[in-house]
């Protein structure tokens, strides 16, 4: 005999990845970055839809002041990682590799991309912000 449970699994599992192509920077939580410079993994119980997207938070604390002021936490050039933009290939940045500077949260495309920011942000940024378009 067949068990039926287990199509129902399946067919559960097969969609968990494209409910996760919605989720914000992997499942972490934006705030914890600038409060804690860390990556720090959100609850799949506490989220909020913010631009399409789903932001999930390690406490309902971090939800409401990301709730009160979305712009403050989200990386800034969308995510695309600084390096990529200056060498005029934008890509998109991996939330293991980010800096916080000035209270902005900034993503990297790798560990080596994040290096060459550290060495001197301030000239990288503003290279990243002119060939950005001057934006965020």
């Amino acid at each position: 005999m067949r068990n039926p449970v287990l199509p129902i699994i399946l067919s559960i599992l097969c969609g968990l990845p494209a409910a996760a192509q919605d989720w914000a920077l992997g499942g972490f939580d934006p705030v914890g970055y600038v409060q804690s410079g860390r990556p720090v993994p959100g609850r799949g119980d506490i989220a909020t839809m913010w631009q399409g997207q789903v932001w999930h938070f390690a406490s309902e604390a971090n939800r409401l002041r990301f709730e009160a002021d979305p712009r403050s936490f989200v990386p800034r050039f969308d995510g695309m990682c600084p390096i990529s933009i200056i060498e005029g290939r934008p890509q998109p940045g991996d939330p293991r590799f980010f800096a916080v500077i000035g209270g902005d949260l900034y993503l990297f495309r790798s560990d080596a991309a994040e290096r060459q920011l550290k060495q001197d942000p301030a000239r990288i940024l503003n290279q990243a912000r002119a060939a950005w378009g001057g934006g965020n």
